[in-house]
């Protein structure tokens, strides 16, 4: 597992946090935030998957 990997799935998980707060508190501009962030997280976890796939075929 690289550092993409692990950093996008925090970021997923604390996007996660703030979307589900930002719902109880009925705070939209939270939750957006938060959706936000897990989006990102998504994309920099799929950066890192592929990252480590080119990096297993070419060993």
């Amino acid at each position: 597992m690289n550092k993409n990997q692990v950093e996008g799935r925090a970021h997923q998980a604390k996007g996660k946090v703030k979307e589900i707060v930002g719902k109880l508190t009925g705070n939209k501009e939270t939750e957006y935030k938060g959706k936000a962030e897990k989006q990102g997280g998504k994309a920099e976890s799929k950066y890192g998957d592929v990252k480590e796939d080119v990096k297993k075929a070419t060993d």
